[in-house]
């Protein structure tokens, strides 16, 4: 079996467009909700490859093969 996993930057585009369409359409509550779920799980897949990200910073930075990240830029 293969996932496809979607890049953060994606999934960030994506909860974008959520929001603004949950912001400026009239949505009814049902749309409203598969919204909401949508972007809920998006939110959850977001954490979950951040998480990653920083596992894989920390075991570089512990091997000595990363050094001076600033994540602040």
């Amino acid at each position: 079996m293969t996932e496809k996993k979607i890049g953060i930057e994606s999934i960030l585009k994506q909860l974008e467009k959520i929001v603004t369409q949950m912001e400026e359409e009239n949505l009814n509550l049902e749309d409203t909700l598969k919204s909401y779920e949508n972007g809920i799980s998006l939110v959850k897949e977001a954490q979950e490859s951040l998480n990653k990200i920083e596992e894989k910073i920390q075991i570089l930075s512990e091997n000595n093969e990363l050094n001076n990240l600033d994540l602040d830029e």
